[in-house]
């Protein structure tokens, strides 16, 4: 491919299926484009598998000259260029992996226009024997513009702080005028405007999209003796990769070989291994020729695997954002995965050794309160997506009944008293204190400390005696997930009030808290036989096909792209090119045999017609919409990050589908026996009092549930 431009296709969605096969852009994939195309700078923030390659990608093809990916990891680049080629679009890399004479030879490519993307490490980038050829690039075929991949290494506040990453900044001096797109699954607003200043973005478009995964089911399980165990029976009851991380490499060598000996497909992954051991073990998981990883952090933005389907935290992570990453490596490609943490105070003391090797003062205490930010993540009551999401910023504003604290909640009780209690002692304290001084005024503490600043003076000493220092801890942390108080966050944790605080002690907002239980499993969803058995073979053709060419599996086609050929049935080439994910080059490349391989399954079974696609989507009824989406195969969590709408008005819109028996199956969301149960309590109670139907079945059933049997009680009313 030489150049290409926007005038070769009627639009961006034109673009996008012609090169990648989606129909639809992800949210804010069309403005971070946009903003490209018009030669502004942008800093984009889109969580794992939210599509942030996409973003300079798509515009590298429709734009004259190349485009220059900076790119931390050999491992990652290769991945990318590897996909990026399968799909027959030119781009290359280079690195240390190449000798003389192919780094040569595609240099040459380059000089020649005949490649769009070109990836490199930030080291090669910025080294003076590069830097001439760079200009002759420029010189020669244009440069289109700079993506700076993983940018949170740019700041010292992120997770992954690289020193190499700060002398980005000369890339501005030097190539005025082009363009610089940085992009980032995880970034604060402290890290985000440290991503600005250190590259020197000109006035540049922020692009931030939500942090949430719905798609993603986030527990903790206590660690205890049987611990193994119960990880053993989790990786044998998942179907599909996984990924285990441990804090040691000890402790990853004796997790893999138990793993191995138990029948488990499971190899190493960390720095003590040599280098061809960790890239051999790592290209035979992303080829799935093994099916778990055990690794350290190590193990880490080189996966570009989208098909892993749980993550496991055997030990405790050290930040709530290196878990948010961490984690965010199981289910990239929409499908719905697993992520567990393993928590044990005995890990807390390891995490602590590792915090006192740090040689700056300041440093340690970051990390310290990150841990203890770790810490009441595990052992919190409350939704822990909406812990997550208000980490970064972002406010969840109810449940979001895909983590085990929402599926399974514990009794909640109102401490509003407590709560004002708590917050008049913040206010009293002068908002300087942290969260044990705070509980030490409110229990009557003779600590010294307390009498020389004279706090023992103050009108909330002593008023909170009749509640325990870890009941207290626990309204405390509730407080702040639940958005109704704030801490700073610069080493020193410091309780602020905010205007939320403000409410409860005017009696404006009341408080629950939940008090901790042990915790419990969850339900998983279920497909079709026929659908799992053509899903099956669908996989084993990809993994031919990906092993005849040297690609991963999810080069050739994704598993969700599979999936919806597994649901839609397509035995022709027309209907193949309608499945997502299916563009020009694949369709050429793969259509007739996966057609093929379709056409032979549904002979076996007897399926004599092709599955009708769905219908063009409508604008103009939205229940229209939800039902070609549901009919599409997307859970009610996708279908309201898609639309943009709460998840409580998706299922609204399945219940009235139901209710109109029109194209939405009761069994594809509740379990025929959850069904039973909440039938006869819907005939005991009647359809209309939803809170005293949710009182008798209890805390284990959802109001979503609730309302989607009722869906078809009434339609059942109405035909009886």
């Amino acid at each position: 491919m030489t150049s290409t431009s926007t005038a070769a296709f009627p639009s961006l969605e034109a673009a996008l299926k012609h090169f990648f096969g989606y129909d639809q852009f992800r949210l804010q994939q069309r403005a971070a484009i946009e903003a490209v195309l018009n030669q502004q700078d942008a800093l984009v923030v889109m969580p794992t598998g939210g599509g942030k390659s996409l973003c300079y990608q798509l515009p590298a093809l429709l734009r004259l000259g190349v485009t220059i990916v900076v790119s931390p990891l050999i491992a990652l680049m290769q991945d990318q260029v590897e996909a990026l080629n399968n799909n027959g679009i030119a781009a290359t890399f280079l690195n240390s992996s190449l000798d003389l004479m192919e780094a040569r030879s595609r240099e040459y490519d380059l000089l020649q226009g005949r490649t769009k993307l070109l990836y490199v490490a930030p080291e090669r980038l910025l080294s003076e024997n590069f830097w001439p050829f760079l200009t002759r690039l420029q010189q020669q075929v244009g440069l289109a513009g700079f993506a700076i991949d993983e940018a949170h290494c740019v700041s010292e506040w992120g997770h992954d702080f690289r020193p190499e990453y700060r002398q980005l900044h000369r890339l501005r001096s030097a190539f005025a005028g082009i363009p610089m797109l940085a992009l980032t699954a995880t970034a604060t607003e402290r890290v985000r405007q440290d991503i600005v200043q250190q590259l020197q973005l000109q006035k540049p478009e922020v692009l931030v999209a939500s942090f949430n995964r719905p798609n993603l089911y986030y527990e903790v399980r206590p660690k205890d003796r049987q611990t193994y165990g119960h990880l053993l029976q989790q990786v044998q009851s998942i179907n599909g990769a996984g990924i285990i991380y441990c804090l040691s490499r000890k402790r990853v060598d004796e997790i893999a070989l138990r793993l191995q000996n138990d029948g488990i497909a499971a190899l190493p992954y960390h720095a003590g291994l040599p280098d061809l051991t960790r890239a051999e073990n790592q290209r035979r998981f992303i080829r799935d020729d093994v099916r778990v990883m055990v690794a350290t952090i190590a193990f880490g933005m080189g996966i570009n695997k989208p098909d892993v389907r749980f993550v496991v935290h055997y030990d405790l992570p050290r930040t709530l954002e290196s878990y948010y990453q961490e984690s965010g490596r199981a289910g990239r490609d929409g499908e719905p995965a697993h992520c567990t943490v393993y928590f044990g105070y005995a890990d807390v003391s390891t995490v602590n050794y590792l915090i006192d090797q740090k040689p700056d003062e300041r440093e340690q205490n970051i990390a310290r309160q990150q841990l203890r930010q770790v810490i009441d993540y595990a052992e919190s009551t409350v939704c822990r997506r909406q812990i997550q999401l208000g980490y970064f910023g972002e406010f969840l504003s109810e449940s979001c009944d895909r983590c085990d604290n929402c599926r399974f909640p514990k009794p909640k009780q109102d401490w509003t008293i407590e709560a004002q209690k708590f917050l008049s002692c913040v206010a009293r304290c002068r908002e300087r204190f942290g969260m044990t001084h705070i509980i030490d005024v409110l229990r009557g503490s003779g600590k010294k400390r307390i009498r020389d600043l004279q706090h023992d003076q103050l009108s909330t000493y002593g008023i909170g005696k009749d509640r325990t220092a870890e009941e207290w801890k626990i309204l405390g942390r509730s407080l702040l997930h639940q958005g109704l108080l704030e801490e700073t966050v610069d080493g020193f944790p410091v309780l602020k009030l905010n205007a939320a605080s403000w409410q409860v002690l005017r009696k404006q907002l009341t408080v629950e808290v939940a008090m901790p239980e042990g915790l419990q499993g969850v339900a998983t969803g279920t497909t079709s036989a026929t659908e799992d058995g053509l899903l099956a073979r669908l996989k084993a053709l990809r993994k031919r096909l990906a092993d005849a060419q040297g690609v991963p599996p999810y080069v050739v086609f994704t598993e969700t792209t599979l999936r919806q050929m597994a649901q839609r049935l397509p035995q022709s080439l027309d209907a193949f090119a309608r499945i997502s994910g299916v563009g020009s080059r694949k369709l050429e490349q793969y259509g007739q045999t996966f057609v093929e391989e379709i056409t032979a399954f549904c002979g076996e079974q007897g399926i004599t017609a092709t599955a009708t696609p769905p219908p063009p989507l409508q604008t103009g009824d939205t229940h229209a919409i939800t039902r070609q989406l549901y009919q599409q195969g997307h859970s009610p969590d996708q279908i309201a990050e898609l639309r943009d709408l709460r998840r409580s008005t998706i299922i609204r819109h399945l219940s009235d589908l139901i209710e109109a028996d029109d194209g939405v199956e009761l069994d594809d969301l509740v379990s025929p026996e959850r069904q039973q149960t909440i039938w006869a309590a819907l005939e005991e109670v009647g359809g209309d009092r939803l809170g005293e139907i949710r009182d008798r079945l209890g805390d284990g059933y959802s109001y979503d549930e609730i309302r989607l049997v009722r869906g078809y009680y009434h339609r059942a009313k109405l035909e009886s």
